[in-house]
């Protein structure tokens, strides 16, 4: 009826690493009935640090069989039980990506001794193997090998079945529960209560210091998305057995949360927004000459020493921007990069162009008016009001733009009129404009996708 398992491994995440160790234990309900363990071959080195923290050498696993070889047998020790496991989520990632490898479908009901522990056996200090082992009076025999922590996981297991007066394992087997892609120290109850709206979350750890900031549309669906299987990015386990609660801001819509999420992560600096700190994807209109002398226009990715003349948070957003620069001083679509076209571009055939594509316009006349544009860019910049959807029916979103640049963002409620900027600088919190704040304020004004301007 259940196989409770435990494996080694030569790393943390199952995309990357692999299997060094299976041992299985059978439980039939009522007690241990049989028991299985070896070394697998995972065709790579064992890192010095996995050796030092499990004992298992590459001498060791070298004249071992390859999971691929054992695939089969492993899989009839498996087939037709409940996986059980401590840290669950970890355990079966691996095997699941070896099975997978190894051609054979495996798709088992799950159990996380973890997450069980802490409902059946509540208000312990930690629900770490070794701490809950200790707790219940079973001796780990052999820490960090397979077979003595699948067999301590086999008796941990056997006393939640024997205590288990409430039902909590039949509800955790109930499809949809949720209990099996959760993070094992993340109780379902504080799950449940996250809101189904836009907004900027935050991960925390033991220590109530946060460890992750993101922002959503919906804000329950995108962290149901993080813990599932799917989400391949999540699946390392550092970061799952970390997160003890799940806080929320509500901003009723995605440019605030956009805005908010790149500002809380420059504030707090979580250990896991790396990719965020360090790394993101700009896009710039560039210009440069071309060899007939005509100025020209491009959008192409930011990178490390490029200079932009101004800079969006996605490619859509400066073609949206572009073509209004086009249509304002009549430029050449196909000059400036908008437009892909044999001879003549489409505009001139229409009359909007002026001929710069076949040299009808000169050099002189044409890049005047290209200099112009340019010239705008950097001019003053509007004032302007951006209104969209709040966090409450009755209540709308406000972020100020002042001679282009962002100035805050606030909440007031349908009833209010903005009638001058004086006044609708009352209802922000004026707040640090970066790079990245600018980029999506540019982004909206250029595409402003369901918001409302309102110029100064």
């Amino acid at each position: 009826m259940y196989a409770i398992v435990d494996i080694e491994t030569t790393g943390g995440y199952a995309d990357n690493h692999r299997v060094t160790e299976i041992a299985v234990y059978h439980h039939d309900g009522m007690q241990i009935t049989d028991s299985f363990q070896t070394l697998i071959n995972p065709g790579r080195r064992v890192p010095d640090f996995i050796t030092g923290l499990t004992g298992i050498t590459n001498e060791m696993v070298m004249s071992a069989p390859s999971f691929d070889e054992l695939a089969k047998e492993i899989y009839g020790w498996l087939k037709d039980r409940i996986f059980v496991a401590h840290n669950a989520h970890f355990d079966y990632s691996f095997l699941k990506k070896e099975f997978d490898d190894a051609g054979i479908q495996w798709a088992p009901k799950k159990l996380c001794t973890v997450r069980l522990g802490r409902k059946i056996i509540p208000g312990l200090d930690s629900y770490s193997l070794g701490r809950l082992a200790e707790s219940l009076g079973i001796r780990i025999l052999d820490r960090h090998r397979a077979a003595g922590d699948a067999e301590a996981t086999a008796k941990i297991f056997d006393i939640y079945l024997k205590r288990d007066n409430d039902g909590i394992i039949a509800k955790a087997l109930k499809r949809g529960s949720g209990e099996t892609i959760l993070p094992p120290n993340l109780s379902k109850e504080e799950f449940d209560t996250l809101p189904a709206n836009a907004g900027v979350y935050y991960f925390h750890d033991a220590h109530d210091t946060i460890i992750y900031v993101g922002k959503a549309i919906n804000i329950k669906k995108r962290i149901a998305g993080h813990f599932s299987g799917d989400a391949r990015e999540w699946n390392r386990s550092n970061i799952r057995n970390e997160i003890h609660h799940i806080t929320f801001e509500l901003t009723g819509n995605e440019l605030i949360a956009l805005i908010l999420e790149s500002q809380e992560i420059r504030k707090l600096w979580p250990k896991y927004n790396l990719a965020q700190k360090y790394k993101l994807e700009e896009w710039g209109v560039y210009e440069y000459q071309d060899q007939k002398g005509y100025l020209r226009f491009v959008v192409n990715t930011v990178s490390k020493n490029s200079k932009p003349l101004i800079t969006f948070s996605s490619k859509s957003d400066a073609w949206s921007f572009l073509w209004e620069k086009v249509k304002e001083q009549h430029l050449c679509p196909k000059l400036s990069g908008l437009q892909v076209a044999k001879g003549p571009c489409y505009a001139y055939q229409s009359g909007t162009c002026q001929g710069a594509c076949s040299e009808v316009e000169t050099v002189e006349e044409y890049n005047q008016r290209m200099q112009q544009s340019i010239d705008s860019f950097f001019g003053e910049g509007e004032t302007v009001a951006i209104i969209g959807r709040g966090r409450k029916s009755e209540e709308r979103s406000l972020i100020l733009v002042e001679k282009g640049s962002y100035l805050g963002f606030g909440f007031l409620s349908e009833e209010v009129a903005i009638t001058d900027f004086e006044s609708a600088k009352s209802y922000i919190k004026i707040g640090r404009e970066n790079r990245v704040v600018q980029n999506l304020v540019n982004s909206y004004l250029s595409n402003p996708r369901g918001t409302e301007i309102i110029p100064f």
